[in-house]
């Protein structure tokens, strides 16, 4: 990725990680069920969208499912706080929209 790219997203990431801590004691601000919470969709984020490198290999019944994965994701990260929101709803797009242009590919190609 280009610098240009890089720098805000460190800033949005950064910006993220404070706003999770609290001034006192670095301690997060929000209770564990919530953090239990977004582990959870973060795994399974992380799970969906890691395959977006061999997505070229994949058939088409496993390309279905995860866009299928990404469609049952969206309204979990849907629910998180703003910044957090629009980070991953973007690149949970992004993983959805790469599996479904490579479905494509592979249907009009037989």
């Amino acid at each position: 990725m280009k610098r240009s790219v890089l720098v805000p997203l460190f800033c949005i990431l950064a910006f993220v990680f404070l706003s999770q801590t609290s001034m006192l004691g670095g301690r997060l601000s929000i209770g564990p069920s919530v953090v239990q919470a977004q582990e959870g969709w973060k795994a399974e984020y992380d799970s969906v969208c890691s395959k977006t490198d061999i997505a070229m290999t994949l058939t088409a019944e496993e390309l279905r499912g995860l866009i299928a994965q990404c469609d049952l994701l969206k309204p979990k990260i849907e629910a998180e706080e703003e910044s957090t929101r629009k980070v991953y709803l973007r690149r949970l797009q992004m993983c959805r929209d790469l599996y479904k242009y490579v479905l494509e590919a592979k249907e009009t190609k037989h």
